[in-house]
């Protein structure tokens, strides 16, 4: 994992190194202008979006609590330090502190590991199915002309959209015959190689036993719920921090549907999240975006994405520091620590 970081990191910096100098000579860049962006963004937006992203934190942990209520009731809002302490450990140290939560939480509950890696994966696909479903209705439901290359847009929509759909099937499947479908899957990948296919048939079943907190219908639709309220809250933040740039006529009237596309961007940008160059790449990526997809100067795009970053992506790390301390927990340690227990995880599903 280590050496896999070290390789995205040398790409992201070869990346930005060469986007920096090909844009020396091409792009003026006026730090009074991005100061005065800053100073003339209306915070009360700011501030709000902020509230947004915190409640989410919560709405996190209440969602955790519950897709654990059948294995082991817990209080609702008591898993809330680790999503914080969690979150931290991502944005400070980067997606190989993706495990840190669901260590945290098997620490707190006294369930095992592997339990929490498969209600992590339930999560992380309710997720990306609530993000896509908003993502696919809002740019859909755009009038005509609306949006940048709209025949492209519309078909990434109904892509999307599809999906989704295929998604939500795939995980109806897995939820009632779950050995059934990791067995058909193994045997095909395995004609391919049968160490790829012992490996996605043991993805499919920690999959499934992770689906196993979701026993009823009503587990799913108080999952679903939560999620699409999080994302929900998640596209407000985005819209309101970028339509504060008041001084900017690109942003400030910025419509729903293209605020969705920079979101979407901005969250392909961070799944290779990186600690602190991941930061910057990031925030040039996504001001690249505003330029190229809506003609925003240099100056306010760089001013709101990194707003963005910081609101949307690192307002956690003084909280989740402050918690940590006052739970003794170290963040570099419970990294490692999360990192170990995810390899003998693998192994011993390799082993059995």
């Amino acid at each position: 994992m280590k050496k896999k970081q070290w390789i995205l990191g040398l790409v992201a910096l070869l990346a930005l190194a060469g986007l920096l100098v090909w844009g020396r000579d091409r792009i003026h860049f006026d730090f009074g202008v991005f100061r005065a962006q800053l100073a003339l963004a209306d915070w009360r937006k700011i501030a709000f979006a902020l509230g947004c992203i915190y409640l989410c934190y919560l709405i996190r942990a209440v969602r955790w609590a519950l897709l654990l209520r059948h294995i082991k009731k817990v209080p609702l809002f008591s898993l809330l330090g680790t999503q914080v302490i969690g979150f931290t450990g991502v944005a400070l140290i980067g997606r190989i502190a993706d495990p840190v939560r669901p260590y945290l939480v098997s620490k707190k509950t006294g369930l095992p590991f592997s339990n929490q890696i498969a209600v992590y994966i339930v999560e992380r696909l309710f997720d990306a199915g609530s993000m896509a479903l908003i993502f696919c209705s809002i740019i859909l439901l755009a009038p005509a002309g609306a949006m940048p290359h709209p025949e492209i847009v519309k078909r990434a929509g109904y892509g999307g959209l599809v999906i989704t759909v295929m998604g939500a099937l795939f995980l109806v499947a897995v939820r009632l015959a779950g050995g059934v479908v990791a067995s058909f899957l193994e045997e095909a990948f395995s004609a391919v190689s049968k160490g790829l296919g012992r490996a996605i048939g043991e993805k499919i079943r920690l999959f499934r036993a992770g689906l196993d907190t979701l026993r009823s219908f009503s587990d799913f639709a108080i999952a679903s719920s939560l999620s699409l309220s999080m994302w929900g809250l998640i596209s407000l933040a985005y819209f309101e921090i970028i339509r504060a740039f008041v001084h900017c006529p690109q942003l400030a009237g910025l419509t729903l549907a293209k605020c969705m596309l920079l979101m979407a961007w901005s969250m392909a940008a961070s799944i290779f999240q990186l600690p602190v160059l991941g930061w910057f790449s990031q925030i040039g990526f996504v001001a690249a975006a505003m330029s190229g997809f809506f003609g925003v100067a240099a100056e306010p795009a760089t001013a709101c994405a990194a707003t963005l970053l910081v609101v949307t992506f690192l307002s956690i790390a003084p909280v989740g520091l402050v918690w940590a301390r006052f739970e003794h927990v170290s963040l570099r340690k419970i990294t490692v620590e999360s990192e170990h227990a995810e390899e003998e995880l693998i192994v011993d599903e390799t082993a059995s």
